[in-house]
């Protein structure tokens, strides 16, 4: 059938749109979710009334025999291993560090961090074993760059999926497997406009490009990461985010 991408959190927010630009591009899409299996069956069926082929699959990122489950039904599905992997599973809490919780702090390790080790590790066994090379690309943040109030958790672990990012690039490219970063900025998807009606006006006022990113402001870079025109970048983080995390505090007047 050609093509294949794996899509780690698949159902919503940007995963959605992920794994349904992978699919409108030709590859055959296997996406996860935790436990919402409803949202990602209208993700499947919205691929295959354009013509798509996808197949989602129940997986904890965070526990490595559900990983191993599912990329063995993943890979079984394809025929082979997998052409592309994207690690976008992602959760966040908002507490400062003196108030964060154990199990917060846990939880979002566990998800962010652990989660893309843990598929990075099965997905890359498998290209390494196929030898057709691959491509694996993490989602990273602004958090990768700057830290970020109440956000310590999700910090740290985007921090470490950035430095995760230039490992596996390193270990993994002898075998003509690439990994890169895509970090992006402010985002309006539904849990965004959820969390501050306000979000689009707040960001895009000091965004550079004067706006916020959109999903489909992510797709873009996640696919040519994908592809061959790629084929000699790895190890990199790519900022998607207007701008906004590379200008700099400036006290004085413009």
């Amino acid at each position: 059938m050609g093509r294949s991408a794996i899509i780690t959190g698949g159902s919503s927010g940007i995963g959605r749109h992920l794994a349904i630009a992978f699919a409108q591009a030709g590859y055959q899409v296997a996406f996860t979710h935790r436990d919402d299996g409803a949202a990602a069956e209208e993700v499947v069926t919205e691929i295959a009334a354009a013509g798509g082929h996808a197949r989602t699959f129940s997986s904890d990122v965070g526990d490595a025999a559900s990983v191993t489950a599912f990329m063995d039904e993943a890979c079984a599905w394809f025929g082979d291993a997998p052409d592309v992997l994207v690690n976008n599973a992602g959760i966040q809490t908002w507490a400062p560090l003196l108030e964060l919780s154990d199990e917060r702090w846990d939880a979002v390790i566990r998800t962010n961090l652990t989660g893309t080790f843990l598929n990075t590790r099965e997905a890359g066994r498998r290209m390494v074993a196929a030898g057709k090379g691959g491509s694996i690309i993490n989602l990273g943040s602004g958090c990768n760059k700057l830290a970020f109030p109440k956000l310590v958790d999700y910090t740290a672990s985007k921090g470490g999926v950035e430095q995760f990012t230039k490992v596996a690039a390193v270990e993994l490219g002898p075998h003509g497997i690439r990994v890169n970063c895509v970090a992006p900025g402010a985002i309006e998807t539904e849990r965004t406009r959820a969390e501050a009606p306000d979000y689009a006006e707040t960001w895009g006022s000091v965004t550079p490009l004067r706006r916020v990113g959109t999903p489909a402001d992510i797709a873009g870079p996640v696919l040519f990461l994908a592809g061959p025109e790629a084929g000699f970048v790895t190890g990199q983080t790519i900022w998607v985010d207007g701008g906004v995390f590379t200008q700099a505090f400036w006290p004085y007047p413009s």
